[in-house]
C-alpha cells in the first residue's frame, strides 16, 4: 500500500469513529423524570419511629438522607407548606435484627439489621399518581460484633438504599 492510501484509510477510519461517537445517544441519568413546568415544591412530613425497637437518631437521619436527595437530583424546591405540588410523610414501622446465618456451634453468625418504611406520596397536582407504599431493606453483620458498634454505619447504609428505592418509586417513575 502507498503512503497515501495509508493516509487515506487513516482519513477515513478518523472520520467514521468521530461520526460513531456523534451518532451515540448521551443519558443523563439522575433519576428523575420529573415535569417541571408542573412540579416545583414537594414537602415532607415527619417520619416518627412506630417500630417496637427504637434507635433515636434514625429519624433525623432517614429524613435528612431523603431532603438531601431530593435537592441533589432534582429542580424540586423543598417548602414547609402541605399544599406544596408534592409530599411525602409516613413513618418508620419496623427495626429489627434476626439471624441469618448458623454456624457449626448452632449460634448465629451473621445477623441481619432490616428497617422498614411506611411512605404517603401525596401528587397534589395528578392525584392518581399518590401513592401509600411500604419498603424495607437490610444489612447483615458479624454477630461476633456488637450492634451498638455497627450501628450508625449500618443505618447510613440502610437509609441510602431505602431513599433509592422510594426516590425512583415515587419521583423517578420506574
Amino acid at each position: 500500500m502507498t503512503r497515501v492510501g495509508k493516509i487515506l484509510v487513516l482519513l477515513a477510519v478518523s472520520v467514521l469513529v468521530t461520526l460513531a461517537q456523534g451518532c451515540l445517544p448521551r443519558y443523563t441519568l439522575n433519576g428523575a423524570s420529573i415535569d417541571y413546568a408542573v412540579y416545583r415544591t414537594i414537602s415532607f412530613g415527619e417520619f416518627p419511629i412506630r417500630a417496637a425497637l427504637v434507635y433515636p437518631p434514625l429519624q433525623q437521619l432517614f429524613e435528612n438522607r431523603m431532603v438531601d436527595m431530593i435537592e441533589q437530583q432534582t429542580r424540586l424546591r423543598v417548602i414547609d407548606n402541605v399544599n406544596s405540588d408534592l409530599r411525602m410523610e409516613g413513618e418508620i414501622t419496623g427495626y429489627s435484627l434476626s439471624p441469618q446465618a448458623v454456624g457449626e456451634d448452632a449460634y448465629a453468625s451473621q445477623t441481619r439489621l432490616t428497617i422498614t418504611v411506611r411512605v404517603r406520596y401525596v401528587n397534589n397536582r395528578k392525584p392518581e399518581l399518590s401513592s401509600d407504599q411500604t419498603f424495607s431493606a437490610y444489612r447483615d453483620f458479624s454477630s461476633s460484633e456488637m450492634l451498638t458498634d455497627v450501628q450508625d454505619e449500618l443505618c447510613n447504609q440502610i437509609t441510602k438504599d431505602l431513599s433509592d428505592l422510594i426516590f425512583n418509586a415515587t419521583l423517578g417513575n420506574w
